[in-house]
């Protein structure tokens, strides 16, 4: 689906949980399992994505 996946900046590289997210998809922000690159992946729209990173940034989901 995707040439390029960026991890989250929370990764410390040693394997721990982390997601990786595709750019390029306007409207569209596909997401997978760094630990399952060839496992499936999500799709949320734009503003559903922006709405969790907020909440995440604002303490309103545990993560």
């Amino acid at each position: 689906m995707a040439d390029q996946w960026i991890k989250s900046s929370y990764s410390a590289g040693n394997g721990g949980d982390c997601i990786e997210v595709a750019p390029g998809f306007p409207g569209v922000v596909p997401v997978r399992d760094s630990k399952d690159p060839h496992g499936p992946i999500l799709s949320f729209d734009a503003p559903a994505w922006a709405a969790f990173i907020d909440g995440v940034k604002t303490g309103d989901f545990n993560a």
